[in-house]
């Protein structure tokens, strides 16, 4: 019953849960995408979200053995895109915020987000405290949230 009335409270406040699906459940616009996708790298899974009214898919894919995860809306539109890379790539701006957030412990999963024409690079850290965060970055070094 706790979870139940947990469910609801987030979806009343726009928290949307994914739903695996198959890549035949994908719509015609977004089963377009995705095969264009696959040319390009190897397609893993489907997800299927719906938040503040607006239905989303998400594409796992992996590219060259790392992951990327593309969002993409209802007419087939690339809405964002997730990718894994390793540290040692992105602007040193960034890797150095991302280094001292660390404080020396360890760097989990480095990915290059991008949302439209805005990048960003986040980074999974579990710093020496203990206490496992995410933290994201502009090219400059600044914190970003979006």
């Amino acid at each position: 019953m706790r979870l139940i009335t947990v469910c609801l409270m987030l979806a009343a406040l726009g928290f949307a849960a994914e739903k695996k699906i198959k890549i035949n459940d994908l719509p015609p616009a977004v089963r377009k995408t995705v095969d264009e996708l696959g040319k390009t790298s190897t397609l893993v899974g489907f997800a299927k979200e719906v938040e503040d009214g607006k239905t989303m898919y998400e594409a796992e894919t992996k590219v060259d053995g790392k992951t990327r995860d593309v969002t993409i809306d209802a007419d087939g539109k690339i809405v964002m895109t997730e990718q894994e890379v390793a540290i040692a790539t992105i602007p040193a701006p960034a890797r150095a915020a991302i280094e001292k957030e660390a404080s020396g412990g360890k760097i989990t999963l480095v990915e290059k987000v991008t949302k439209g024409t805005d990048v960003k690079y986040e980074a999974a850290i579990t710093p020496k405290s203990g206490k496992k965060k995410e933290v994201s970055f502009s090219a400059d070094g600044s914190p970003v949230k979006w």
